[in-house]
Formats: C-alpha cells, sequence, structure tokens
C-alpha cells in the first residue's frame, strides 16, 4: 500500500480513511516489531542500571548513616524513636515482627514448597479397629496459591523496609541541619489534607492487587503445570511441567496428537466472527433504529423507546432461557410450523452447527440493539441541526449526510463503547451459555468443546465440566493476548482516538 501525502489523506472519504489507517498500521507492524525488539537490550540494560543505582543509593545511605540509620536496615523503626517520631517507628517495627511471624510459621514454608509443589498428598494409616484412614499431608493449590500470596507479601514488605530506610535517613539529614522532623500526628493530619490521594488510592490499590493481580499471577503460573482431573488435591498431586500446555494448545502434544490445537483454531475463528458480527451488526442496527425513530414526524417515540426498553429490563438470565425452550426440537416454534404444515420435521435450530451460529447472533441482536438505540439517541440529539441544514442547502443527499456528518460524530463519540463491546462480546458468556450450553457438541473438538463454543464458554466447560485447569489457564493467557493486541490495533485507528480537533 503507498503512502499518501497529508492532502491525499485529508481528501479520503471517512471510510477510506479508516481502511487506509488500518492498512498502514499493519505496513508498520514489522518496522514496529523490529524496533521494539532491538529495545529490548537496551531496555534490560536500562532496568539493570536502575537496579544498580537503587543498590548505590541504599548503600550510599548505610555508609553516610549514623549508627541510628545503620540499625534501622536491622530494626525497622529504630531510628523514628530517637528522632521524635515514635508514632513510625512503632508501626515499622510491627510490620517487621509481623512479616516475621508470618514468614516463619506460614509463609517460608510454602514458598520452600513452590519448587516441587508438595511431595506427599495422603498418608493412609490403620488404626485401632483395623480400618483406613486417610490423612492429608501436602496440597499443591494450597502451596502454590500461598507461596504466590508470600511473594507479593515480600515484596510489600521490601517497600516498607526501602521507606523506613529512606525516611530514617531523611530525618537524620533535617536534624542535622537544625530541623525536627514531622510528628506522627503531622503525619495522620497530612493524610487528610496534602496526602489525601494516597488515602483515597490506598483501598482501590489494595483491591486490585489481592483481586486482580494476584488472580492473574496465579492463572499463569497454573498454565505450567499439569493441574487437570488426574492431578486433583487433596487426594493428588501436580507438578510444573514447563511448556507443555502451550505445545498441547498451538501445535502437538508430547504423543503427536494435535486436537487440541485443532479445537482451539476452529473456536478461535468462530469466537472472532462472532465478535466482529454482534458488535457490528448490534451497532449500526442499533444506530439505524436510533435514526428512524428520531426522525421529524415519526409519531409515538415514546413509545417505540418504551418497547426497546423493556428488552433492557427483562433479565437477560430469564429472556435466554426462554428463547432457548421456545426454540428447541420440543419447543412452540417447531410444533407451531408443524401444526401449520410449513414444516415436515423438526427444525434442529440448536442442534445444528451452522443453524446454531445464526440463531446465537440473531437472538444476540434482539439483546444488544435497544443499549444501541439508547446510547445513539443521546449523540444525535447532541449532533448541531446547522450541519444538516448546511448540507441540505449544498444539496446532499440522505446518505451523504449519514456518511459525513453522523457516522464520524457517532463513531468518534461512541469509539470506546465499540472497543469494548468488541472486547465484551469476545467474553460474551451470558448469550451462548444460556442459548445453546456450547451444543451442539462434536467428536471433531477436544475438551467438551461444542460448535457454539467461544473461548469463554469452553474454558468454563474444561474448568467446571472436565477439571482441566492446566488448559484453561492456557487459554485464559491466549484469550487476554488476543484481546490486548485487537485493542491496541483498535486503539491505534480508532477516531476517538485521534483528531479530537475534528468535532470542537
Amino acid at each position: 500500500m503507498s503512502k499518501l501525502t497529508e492532502l491525499e489523506y485529508l481528501g479520503l472519504p471517512p471510510a477510506k480513511k479508516k481502511l487506509y489507517d488500518i492498512g498502514q498500521f499493519f505496513v508498520r507492524l514489522p518496522g514496529n516489531i523490529l524496533n521494539f525488539l532491538k529495545k529490548i537490550p537496551l531496555g534490560i540494560w536500562k532496568g539493570l542500571c536502575a537496579v544498580g543505582r537503587f543498590f548505590a543509593g541504599i548503600g550510599h545511605i548505610f555508609a553516610d548513616g549514623d549508627w541510628k540509620t545503620r540499625i534501622s536496615f536491622f530494626v525497622m523503626g529504630f531510628g523514628q524513636f530517637f528522632r521524635y517520631q515514635i508514632g513510625r517507628g512503632i508501626i515499622f517495627l510491627g510490620m517487621e515482627a509481623l512479616f516475621i511471624w508470618f514468614m516463619v510459621m506460614f509463609g517460608g514454608g510454602y514458598l520452600a514448597g513452590m519448587g516441587d509443589l508438595g511431595e506427599q498428598a495422603t498418608i493412609k494409616t490403620l488404626n485401632d479397629y483395623g480400618l483406613e484412614v486417610v490423612q492429608y499431608k501436602d496440597n499443591s493449590l494450597k502451596i502454590l496459591l500461598y507461596g504466590v500470596l508470600t511473594i507479593f507479601i515480600i515484596l510489600g514488605f521490601i517497600c516498607t523496609w526501602v521507606m523506613n530506610v529512606k525516611q530514617n535517613y531523611t530525618a537524620q539529614k533535617l536534624i542535622e541541619k537544625g530541623i525536627r522532623p514531622r510528628s506522627f500526628k503531622n503525619d495522620v493530619k497530612s493524610l487528610a489534607d496534602e496526602q489525601y490521594y494516597k488515602t483515597l488510592l490506598a483501598v482501590p490499590l489494595l483491591g486490585i492487587t489481592v483481586f486482580t493481580i494476584i488472580p492473574i499471577f496465579f492463572m499463569i503460573l497454573i498454565a505450567f503445570t499439569n493441574y487437570d482431573y488426574s492431578h486433583l488435591p487433596p487426594d493428588k498431586l501436580f507438578d510444573w511441567v514447563g511448556l507443555d500446555n502451550f505445545r498441547t494448545m498451538l501445535a502437538t502434544d508430547a504423543s503427536g496428537n494435535d486436537k487440541f490445537a485443532y479445537t482451539f483454531r476452529e473456536i478461535l475463528i468462530w469466537t472472532m466472527i462472532w465478535a466482529l458480527v454482534a458488535t457490528f451488526s448490534n451497532y449500526f442496527l442499533g444506530m439505524f433504529v436510533a435514526i428512524c425513530i428520531n426522525r421529524k414526524g415519526i409519531k409515538f417515540k415514546k413509545f417505540f423507546r418504551t418497547i426497546l426498553v423493556m428488552t433492557i429490563a427483562v433479565p437477560q438470565f430469564v429472556s435466554l432461557l426462554l428463547v432457548s425452550k421456545m426454540f428447541s426440537d420440543e419447543g412452540i416454534v417447531n410444533n407451531i410450523l408443524l401444526n401449520l404444515g410449513w414444516i415436515t420435521e423438526k427444525i434442529g435450530f440448536w442442534t445444528t452447527q451452522d443453524m446454531a451460529r445464526i440463531m446465537v447472533l440473531v437472538v444476540n441482536l434482539w439483546v444488544g440493539i435497544p443499549y444501541l438505540m439508547l446510547i445513539a439517541t443521546g449523540v444525535l440529539m447532541n449532533i448541531p441541526a446547522d450541519l444538516y441544514e448546511s448540507a441540505k442547502i449544498d444539496g446532499a443527499s440522505g446518505i451523504k449526510q449519514f456518511t459525513k456528518i453522523t457516522l464520524p460524530y457517532m463513531l468518534f463519540v461512541t469509539g470506546p463503547y465499540l472497543l469494548t463491546s468488541f472486547t465484551a462480546n469476545i467474553n460474551n458468556f451470558n448469550v451462548i451459555y444460556l442459548l445453546t450450553g456450547g451444543a451442539p457438541k462434536t467428536m471433531a473438538y477436544e475438551g467438551g468443546a461444542g460448535g457454539t463454543d467461544l473461548l469463554i464458554t469452553w474454558l468454563y466447560s474444561l474448568t467446571i465440566t472436565n477439571n482441566n485447569y492446566k488448559i484453561a489457564a492456557v487459554i485464559g493467557i491466549l484469550v487476554f493476548i488476543v484481546v490486548a493486541v485487537i485493542s491496541l490495533i483498535v486503539y491505534n485507528v480508532s477516531p476517538a482516538m485521534k483528531n479530537e480537533e475534528d468535532f470542537q
């Protein structure tokens, strides 16, 4: 694709601009990847230099610090007790004591056990009556989970220790200059004043770490184990297997079987087709419905909007299950068609793969269009009316007005929604699971996958039905990579992320 000049680019229609942007993104992609690879050694070097500067700074503090600061390297808070910061000293000393207690009583053992994830799951003995008694010893899942938690606690303690050292040194320098360090009372007051942002961010940051970062890290580690139904704690142990699970999913396993790889490729293709069709069909049809309702001369606008909103008010759990039963082999739709004589045998709405895929796409329109209609209505009402008046004076047709005014404004305002909607459809569990449960099942697919399964519903089936957590973890990682790459591409070509001055 030849590169256009700035004037040639500005003269392109909006649709061709988007295609050109996408094309240029892929044209530049190999060069960008190469530049990224070239930067990796430099990034590693900069990282090592930063680590070196950090340790050099800590070493400088130890060399230049007085005896109180040096003792604080080993007994946290020691210097604060002699520098009018008793509150800080108590907190730091308490945190160190709590950390030592945790590592001795719990963390150290779990961290040591992460090397082999346990040696013996159960011990079987006979009691006084000759009956076999099972005693549980090692649990690989607990070892891995608490080991990960211990790693994060160690990282948190290291940050606290560095803070303790630097604050001791700062207080030392202030006293040498004849300045009294801030007291604990002033520290507490500052958390409600100039450092209030730290107070506000503390709970969200802790929540993100505990409920997002740690589970993701745990899932990544699971992908490198053989955790499945054959190695299910607490009766059995699982162990590290390196990249075997990724080879099984993306190529062939040790026995030469590529059934998982084939299943992954087929479901990934269907997931992308589903996400694209479900996103853009809802987007443009919802926009079309909003334009029709908002046209001058249309009566009963509130009535039509109310009818569409009612589909949102009804819980998806109820409506999707009802639709699933209506179109089943014994459902009301097949019975009515048979009674009317329009068909001679039942239609397999959910038992034929192609028909089931078409049905879930059609039903998703009914679920998704009302949301887009409401969003598009708000955007359409805020487009300046004089733009349309000027276009009419210039003789622009309705299609021209849509492509030159309505669509660019819609894409600019709803661009982020379009991106999040696409991501949500890749992980759209409700529609697929409640309508088909992934059916129809096929022998060509591995891991209990069906013809309408998305990656997310297949992941659910692997974990809940088959207890194949190792492959499910690999799928989770791959889904994240796919979503991240697509999101970055859309982010780079979306009009909402650039050319903002055109809409101001």
